[in-house]
């Protein structure tokens, strides 16, 4: 009864259990799947994540397995370099910044809270179909897995919802929330084994939605092949497109004439594309913004309070935030539900601009700005669509937004 109950064991709930493990307060996480397989492809950690992770003594590990990144690289889909500027360490943050296979981090997390908090702590083949609570405690009740006809109930003193964008959580406080919001962007999202490209730890992003954009950064080292695992992202403007699936196969065949004339001097991308180990597909979604996230002894966190479209880096490293601003909040206050009211107050309206930001005028805005005035051409001098100054602006502005600007993290 004296524990927290954590819904999701992702990448939100694993660093809220680590956190609270590390402030003594009692929990345990409860996941879905029955066993843990390394799922999803590559994920950002900006220098305010890798700043929390770090806290929680996790920056060995991480360096182990994933690709410190160097530098942020814009190209036109005709090849020619926009803009670079240097990221992480690089650009002087006390903090670097992490390429890592989404497997890779939840691994890292795992391991660390089953080691830290004992590994009865990570329960697992418990999908959460609701809660019921009272004045002392909540009651979350279970089936087994994913469609399970096995039913149990778990109580605790305070429950935070971390299961997800289709959380139950959130739908049974939403009932009538409408269906997500779709950019009219679709994604195909891959991992393929390259030679290193360009620096060997850039983030690439070129071209525009409109003809076909692509985001490629490498999430782990060189192996003995000399290859290492390269994350890509192919963004198309696309009318129609299919329910929200993290794990649903993609067809290359379905965009890759977008790209079928991008041979760089750094990249044969169709070559690329077509040697990926495997694709998924994905349509650029999110919510809108919720009125709120508490609700006495129930919160959400992540994904499951401010779903926002992938772009900017920030899905996995907003939950991070979440997770160490809920930890403050429940040792600052006396009971769990100034607590949960408090981390609301601190984070919903940071999330809510960061969720709308991200529709209107997000990093790669760069690559906009330079479509729209080149009219789609190649240039002659970058110098001569857009200038230094207000490329810097662009790329300074997206990240004040989002909380990771170097004033910021000195704060």
């Amino acid at each position: 009864m004296d524990d927290i109950i954590i819904v999701g064991g992702g990448i939100g709930g694993l660093t809220l259990g680590l956190a609270l493990h590390a402030a003594a307060l009692p929990c345990r996480i409860f996941e879905s799947a029955a066993e843990i397989r390394p799922v999803g492809v590559g994920i950002n950690l900006l220098p305010h994540a890798t700043r929390e992770l770090a806290a929680l003594g996790l920056e060995p590990a991480l360096k182990r397995t994933a690709i410190e990144t160097r530098d942020a690289t814009f190209f036109n889909r005709f090849g020619q370099l926009i803009y670079q500027e240097p990221l992480g360490r690089e650009a002087g943050y006390a903090q670097p910044q992490f390429s890592i296979h989404r497997g890779d981090l939840q691994k890292v997390l795992l391991d660390a809270f089953r080691t830290r908090a004992g590994a009865d702590r990570f329960v697992t083949n418990h999908h959460c179909i609701g809660i019921v609570q009272d004045s002392s405690g909540v009651d979350v009740r279970f089936s087994d897995g994913p469609g399970g006809t096995g039913r149990s109930t778990v109580r605790g003193r305070a429950v935070i919802a971390c299961d997800g964008i289709n959380s139950a959580i959130r739908k049974q406080f939403f009932p009538d929330e409408g269906e997500p919001r779709y950019s009219g962007i679709n994604m195909w999202r891959g991992v393929t084994r390259w030679k290193p490209m360009l620096s060997g730890a850039s983030m690439v992003r070129a071209g525009w939605m409109s003809h076909g954009k692509m985001v490629i950064y490498p999430i782990r080292h060189a192996g003995p092949d000399g290859l290492q695992l390269i994350n890509w992202v192919a963004e198309i403007e696309t009318p129609a497109y299919r329910r929200r699936d993290w794990n649903r196969p993609g067809a290359i065949d379905d965009f890759i004439g977008a790209f079928a004339d991008w041979h760089f001097d750094w990249l044969d991308v169709p070559a690329f594309i077509r040697a990926a180990d495997s694709v998924l597909e994905f349509p650029m979604v999110d919510q809108d913004p919720l009125p709120r996230w508490s609700f006495e002894r129930v919160t959400l966190l992540g994904d499951a309070a401010h779903p926002m479209v992938p772009r900017g880096s920030n899905g996995a490293g907003q939950a991070i935030l979440d997770a160490r601003a809920l930890t403050s909040a429940l040792l600052d206050a006396s009971e769990p539900v100034a607590a949960l009211a408090a981390y609301e107050r601190q984070r919903l309206e940071a999330t809510t601009r960061i969720v709308l930001t991200n529709r209107s005028n997000p990093p790669d805005a760069i690559l906009r700005e330079v479509f729209e005035r080149t009219g789609d051409r190649p240039f002659a001098a970058i110098e001569d669509v857009i200038s230094r100054d207000e490329l810097v602006a662009l790329s300074e502005g997206y990240k004040r937004i989002a909380g990771y600007s170097k004033d910021a993290l000195r704060g």
